[in-house]
């Protein structure tokens, strides 16, 4: 009879990564960064979120705009109780200072790390900040898998302690040319991801078919996808979102639906949008969560994830390790080999 190998660690043990694992769909919410240096801000936001979500995402400098610190966000949400998902962007840090900001992260108790390359300056306030980009998020993904697998710095030099981190990274299913959009995320898994945050998706068709290419790769067992969703406010901010915000793709069929829709109800049939592509791309294999988006309206939020039947959230008690039953084990989550890729 062989000997079944054993389950794998969990690589950091937070939330976010149980429910994965479990089999269960996964559901993060974006909180937005405040222009201040109180933080009952975050408390305030964060508390909505924190009753729907499974983890609550700090934005770094989104859009190439100065806001409160994704790290300093995150560790106000971890001293609340609560679970963040730090982001890290490549465009203000150098490797030495993206190295140590991770550790400072661990430190402090922060387990789920989105590893993201950044918005160009020019798409921000302050077009005239230097850019740095000395790593893009494939390496920064390797950088802090090194670190956490291999205990050791770019340099060679040794860890005391690694860092014990979920590694993620975002995904655009819309940006041109589509077609290449599973093969870049296949490199994404291969430089350590393992769970991915999609941008929003208003196109379901489009989203169908990568989803199909990433199905053919063989990326469904190898990644956690939340695919991103929020609702548009009115047909003005549709239009501000796919001409402003980088890699937002809106049909113009979603423009013309909220254009014929009275004025009262603009708020209403952009939330009803949101939640019919939810159910859409739910039905979808391969989908294993979902993360909401809306820019400082985490009520709004919080209904939406009401709505869509992705509440209550599973309770922490009842979350376990292992895979649900007929789900195969992603990459990394049962020990097949003598070294544990995930």
């Amino acid at each position: 009879m062989t000997e079944q190998a054993a389950p794998s660690p969990l690589r950091a043990g937070t939330r976010l990564e149980r429910v994965l694992r479990a089999g269960l769909l996964a559901v993060t919410a974006e909180l937005n960064p405040p222009d201040t240096a109180d933080p009952q801000a975050v408390y305030d936001a964060a508390l909505v979120l924190s009753e729907v979500a499974d983890a609550i995402n700090c934005t770094d400098a989104s859009g190439a705009n100065v806001h409160m610190s994704s790290l300093g966000m995150a560790a106000l949400l971890v001293r609340a109780g609560y679970e963040p998902v730090y982001q890290m962007s490549c465009r203000d840090r150098n490797r030495i200072a993206l190295q140590g900001d991770l550790l400072g992260a661990a430190a402090l108790g922060i387990g789920n790390v989105l590893c993201l390359t950044g918005d160009d300056v020019t798409a921000g306030d302050q077009p005239q900040a230097r850019r740095v980009f000395d790593l893009d998020s494939l390496q920064l993904l390797q950088t802090i898998r090194s670190m956490r697998d291999g205990g050791q710095f770019l340099s060679g030099r040794k860890l005391a302690r690694p860092p014990r981190v979920f590694l993620g990274a975002a995904e655009n299913p819309f940006a041109p040319p589509i077609e290449w959009r599973a093969l870049r995320l296949a490199k994404k898994a291969d430089a350590g991801a393992r769970f991915i945050q999609t941008q929003y998706i208003f196109d379901v068709p489009v989203f169908t078919r990568f989803m199909a290419q990433v199905r053919d790769l063989g990326l469904d067992q190898r990644l956690y996808i939340l695919a991103g969703v929020g609702p548009l406010r009115s047909p003005r901010a549709a239009e501000y979102m796919r001409t402003h915000v980088p890699g937002v793709v809106i049909p113009e069929e979603v423009i013309d639906r909220l254009n014929k829709t009275p004025k009262a109800r603009w708020l209403e049939q952009g939330m009803q949008i949101c939640v019919e592509n939810i159910a859409q791309v739910r039905a979808l294999p391969g989908v294993a969560g979902f993360h909401v988006m809306a820019y400082r309206q985490e009520e709004m939020v919080a209904e939406i994830i009401r709505r869509a039947g992705l509440f209550p959230r599973v309770s922490a008690a009842a979350l376990g390790s292992k895979p649900a039953p007929g789900r195969k084990p992603i990459a990394g989550s049962s020990r097949a080999q003598s070294v544990d890729p995930g």
